[in-house]
């Protein structure tokens, strides 16, 4: 990574910080509706992401199965959870989604781990299950008789943060080994996925500040 990647890594750190810290502050507004357990998932991230940072210096642990295996999976599971039972409503979509998500490991482990066609195959079919609920919740939204109030709606920060950091970042994950073949255009957009994770996580902590309890 060049200096001006590596500002771009500490940035999404700190906003990683600034929403988990956003959800504690406004974490009253929050009780009583699915969105605290959104206050709870960036905190559990934001602490992952501190452990990931620096455990290794104090421990010797496999960083990259701690958020293949573990932290990423919860993370897709979550957004099922949130845009499928919570928002959309339809309890089944969430169970079909999770499972599919991780029987996709199987083949994962079998076949792509081995091969480079796809970085990883569970992330990418994971990030197209959450595009597909991105688009339903954003027709959701659109059909909505408060969509001229969209900016009072906590869906409507969490789903644009969502399209541009998962959605708009699935094309570098899926062909990651043949953009790095090109590092010009590796490198654009792996800048891009930073920034993108940078305004997502800033979303996120204006959805506690602008969002409001009583939106539907």
């Amino acid at each position: 990574m060049n200096d001006f990647q590596l500002f771009l890594q500490s940035s999404m750190i700190f906003a990683e910080g600034l929403a988990a810290l956003a959800s504690i502050v406004f974490f009253r507004r929050t009780r009583g509706s699915q969105y605290r357990y959104f206050s709870i998932f960036l905190i559990f991230i934001f602490c992952c992401e501190m452990f990931g940072k620096f455990a290794e210096n104090y421990i010797s642990y496999p960083k990259n199965l701690f958020f293949n295996y573990f932290v990423i999976p919860i993370e897709f599971i979550f957004f099922y959870w949130l845009y499928a039972y919570q928002s959309l409503k339809n309890k089944k979509l969430f169970f079909i989604f999770s499972a599919i998500f991780l029987l996709a490991f199987i083949p994962n482990e079998l076949y792509f781990v081995k091969n480079k066609h796809i970085f990883s195959f569970n992330y990418t079919l994971g990030s197209l299950l959450l595009m597909f609920l991105v688009i339903m919740e954003y027709y959701k939204q659109i059909n909505s008789d408060n969509i001229l109030n969209f900016a009072k709606n906590r869906m409507f920060y969490i789903n644009l943060g969502v399209t541009l950091f998962y959605i708009g970042t699935l094309p570098f994950w899926t062909f990651y080994f043949q953009l790095l073949e090109h590092k010009e255009i590796w490198g654009l957009y792996f800048s891009y996925f930073l920034i993108s994770g940078i305004i997502m996580y800033l979303l996120f902590a204006s959805s506690f500040i602008w969002g409001k309890q009583n939106y539907s």
